[in-house]
């Protein structure tokens, strides 16, 4: 019996020290790698996941006329790239809009464009937008509403997903939206998944 609880007692703390080395979840294996088509904003090309190979890729949910999560979570995005330096150029923040009937490619590709040119808004049909939804597990909703109503509510997971350059899932910052996020340690993750 003893010997057990000494087996347990000594995988306990390396586990833990595992888990110190990311400040966000590791997903590595858990999730699938990135694939996407859809409208980029900024010039209306279409693009997919083969558009950001050799990148890594900082992806979200989000729409422009949110009041709260989405702008903390750019303005932190934009800090990490900051306090990568010269290694910003090798990673890509993916803004991707769950409410495309209110973001037009010019509102997405002004609202992205203010926080950083390292951001692209994507803009996808209701089909391609469900099935990365669907693909990493992201959920959203639309207030029902009238067709002429445009102040309807929307919400949507808030997590931060980040592939590395081949586009494998690597991991996942679930809280990225406070003036008390962790930007150095997620720049950390950033620096570990380049190889830095």
């Amino acid at each position: 019996m003893l010997g057990r609880i000494g087996c347990a007692g000594l995988v306990l703390p390396l586990a833990a020290c595992d888990d110190e080395v990311w400040y966000g979840k590791d997903v590595t294996g858990l999730l699938p790698d990135l694939s996407f088509t859809m409208i980029r904003a900024q010039d209306g090309a279409r693009v997919t996941q083969d558009d950001y190979k050799g990148q890594v890729v900082a992806l979200f949910f989000g729409f422009t006329f949110c009041p709260d999560i989405c702008p903390m979570t750019l303005s932190n995005l934009s800090a990490v790239l900051e306090q990568l330096g010269e290694r910003a150029a090798k990673l890509s923040i993916l803004f991707v809009t769950v409410d495309p009937d209110r973001d037009t490619p010019e509102i997405m590709a002004e609202y992205v464009g203010a926080f950083t040119p390292r951001a692209d808004g994507l803009i996808g049909t209701p089909n391609q937008l469900a099935r990365l939804a669907r693909r990493i597990k992201v959920t959203y909703k639309i207030a029902p509403h009238e067709a002429d109503d445009m102040t309807y509510d929307v919400s949507h997971g808030k997590s931060v997903y980040v592939f590395d350059a081949q586009g494998e899932a690597r991991v996942m910052w679930p809280s990225f939206d406070t003036l008390e996020t962790n930007t150095a340690g997620a720049t950390a993750d950033i620096r570990r998944i380049m190889g830095a």
